[in-house]
């Protein structure tokens, strides 16, 4: 195993630990601390030693899945445990991403001032520009919530459609705010410095002179690290919001609204809170997504992609399950970007026999998303990991 090599299972130890604490989250800590640790090394070794040509892939792979279950938790804040049924995802997931980029890019200059054009460009770092992204989706959230969040059901839906359209056109067609059509670039990525030669400055000698075997091009290695952390973080205060009272009082509104009100509980309140509180989640997702992308536009908010696809994760997780709703992500990602492989293969196929149905090959993955849909409709309506009924950690009885 060559020192490079070496290095990029050393940066899947940490991801592969927090997959380990979630695969054992019922064990008690005193079990489940080492059995992560144990877990995560020789899963990151594994397969550094036996799939050593996938890694590349594997790591670009997992970091969009990871995204996506920001996204799914983000969904399962605000449907899972309230009952929104959101299709505006697209919407808040934009604002986040366009935030991060206007706060951590420069203000174009020279010449590309004359092609490129944004409301303003702060140059923060990266996580000013997280911080902002679920600030700004949340208020955004919060704006949206005041005039729509009395509606039920598919006319919620509909407006939450209708408002992320509105927001992905604004951004397509007002150009002064992130270059209007044409793409915003050169978004950074944070600590893209330590795989540069010569490195960061800041980096101590014991750490850059290993380091150094690496290349610009494994910057994936390190940016999934980041990103799980932050997935971590987000399923973690998660956690503590829905196994407090606050996210029992939640739940007692998603189910019976009426009861909830004659109890006392400020109805009106808590199905904004929860519909905010997705949306700054959400809008986070957006923020990890921009300096992955390092180029962004108004194209990659559309509903098929950054709305639907995540409502058949969560179903597919279990709607109420945080746990379901990461899960999901990952197995939907996977039979997505699997799908492209059989597509591609389709068309390369067909391309001399039938050019014109070649041609429409790529509709088959939206085909295979649909028919995994209906089949969760029909055989698993409640996911793969089911809503726990009890969340206080004070019962020992759980179901």
């Amino acid at each position: 195993m060559t020192p490079s090599h070496l290095l990029k299972v050393y940066f899947l130890v940490l991801p592969a630990i927090l997959l380990g604490w979630l695969v054992f989250s019922a064990w008690r800590w005193r079990w489940r601390l080492p059995a992560g640790i144990v877990f995560g090394f020789v899963l990151a070794f594994a397969i550094g030693i036996w799939i050593p040509g996938v890694m590349d892939y594997l790591v670009s792979f997992s970091i969009m899945a990871v995204i996506y279950s920001v996204l799914s938790l983000g969904l399962n804040a605000q449907w899972g445990y309230n009952g929104h049924l959101d299709f505006g995802i697209a919407g808040f997931f934009a604002v986040g991403a366009f935030t991060m980029a206007l706060f951590v890019t420069a203000p174009p200059s020279g010449l590309m001032a004359a092609y490129a054009q944004q409301w303003f460009g702060l140059h923060a770092p990266f996580l000013v520009g997280l911080v902002a992204a679920g600030i700004l989706a949340g208020v955004v959230g919060y704006l949206v919530a005041q005039p729509i969040l009395h509606l039920r059901t598919d006319f919620l839906a509909i407006a939450t459609l209708g408002i992320a359209e509105i927001i992905r056109l604004i951004f397509q067609n007002e150009r002064w705010l992130a270059n209007g059509p044409q793409p915003l670039s050169g978004i950074p990525q944070p600590l893209s410095c330590v795989f540069e030669h010569p490195g960061c400055g800041w980096l101590p000698g014991f750490l850059a002179q290993p380091l150094s075997a690496l290349q610009p091009r494994d910057y994936g290695y390190l940016y999934l690290v980041i990103v799980t952390l932050i997935l971590a973080v987000v399923y973690g205060l998660l956690e503590v919001a829905v196994r407090s009272p606050w996210g029992r009082a939640l739940r007692a509104v998603r189910d019976e609204e009426d009861s909830a009100a004659m109890n006392g509980k400020p109805v009106k309140s808590l199905r904004v809170q929860s519909f905010v509180l997705g949306a700054v989640v959400i809008g986070v997702a957006g923020a990890l997504y921009a300096p992955y992308m390092v180029t962004i536009d108004y194209s990659h908010f559309k509903p098929l992609f950054a709305t639907f696809l995540v409502w058949v994760m969560l179903m597919l997780g279990g709607s109420g399950n945080n746990r379901g709703a990461i899960l999901g992500a990952f197995v939907v990602w996977a039979v997505w970007s699997g799908t492209g492989y059989v597509t591609d293969a389709l068309q390369s196929a067909l391309s001399d026999v039938a050019p014109a149905l070649a041609s429409r090959m790529a509709f088959l993955r939206w085909m295979f998303v649909g028919l995994l849909l209906a089949g969760i409709v029909l055989f698993r309506p409640q996911g793969i990991l089911p809503e726990e009924k009890r969340v206080s950690r004070f019962l020992k009885d759980k179901s």
